[in-house]
């Protein structure tokens, strides 16, 4: 398996802080959604939270041919409630070159909301990300434009939260939410949460859809391997991303736990 489906397997494939890059991976049919998603609850997840899909008319036709290559009759919302990964469509609007987001059903966001994002453009969307104009941008415009029916590909990221929901929308400021940790405590108070994302484009419509699968574990579960990566990481982020992600609320006492732990 080139990506797998916890957040032990995708760590390794993740970046260990530096510059941002897309860190992509060419993925087999069979690897591109989880295996056996946890139906009930998805739908409590889009039940208890009514934004959580937002659809421009032009997502119409793209989700229902993705709802019909899943099995399942409807839209995007439909295919969502089949799948454990959140999706999300994409398309150039006619006139214009850029790409922008036209349906998303997304159950259990990473500190973003679909309203607010619902019809903006790539860059736009991405805009809170620390170095992304100008370490990504252009290659991720180049790779949208010339993405072409039938391959896959993945690619994941990591977070650390200081909750173990799959819902991760943060409403205090990180000093307030991390208070509570300690290097002693780190392992069952801080999580790590990670993405796998994939990209394919729909042979019918030409709509791309981005897929995000959530994994979410405390950091204390991880392998030794994977928490010493982090102690590492959470000192090299890129300038700024790590100020946006609460990093030096939570830094000295991962770095001192991922110390103890693999000492």
């Amino acid at each position: 398996m080139t990506l797998g489906f916890s957040v032990d397997t995708l760590l390794p494939k993740a970046r260990g802080g530096g510059q941002l890059r897309m860190g992509l991976v060419r993925l087999a049919e069979c690897e591109w959604l989880a295996p056996a998603p946890d139906l009930a609850a998805r739908a409590a997840g889009f039940a208890d939270w009514p934004e959580a899909v937002q659809l421009a008319p032009e997502a119409d036709a793209p989700g229902r041919e993705l709802a019909a290559m899943l099995g399942v009759e409807g839209g995007l919302p439909q295919a969502a409630l089949a799948t454990h990964e959140d999706l999300c469509l994409l398309t150039r609007v006619e006139g214009e070159e850029v790409y922008r987001l036209i349906g998303a059903a997304v159950a259990w966001p990473s500190d973003w909301h679909p309203k607010a994002k619902i019809g903006l453009p790539l860059r736009a969307l991405h805009a809170p990300i620390q170095g992304y104009a100008e370490q990504l941008a252009t290659g991720v415009d180049r790779f949208m434009a010339t993405l072409r029916p039938g391959p896959i590909y993945g690619r994941c990221n990591w977070f650390i939260a200081a909750t173990g929901e799959r819902r991760w929308l943060p409403d205090r400021p990180p000093q307030e939410a991390f208070a509570h940790v300690t290097p002693d405590n780190a392992g069952e108070t801080l999580f790590v949460r990670s993405e796998r994302q994939t990209l394919r484009r729909l042979p019918q419509t030409g709509a791309i859809l981005f897929t995000i699968g959530i994994y979410v574990e405390p950091l204390g579960r991880l392998s030794p391997g994977n928490i010493a990566m982090l102690g590492r990481a959470v000192q090299t982020l890129v300038s700024g991303e790590g100020d946006r992600r609460g990093a030096p609320a939570y830094a000295e006492s991962l770095i001192a736990f991922a110390e103890a732990r693999t000492a």
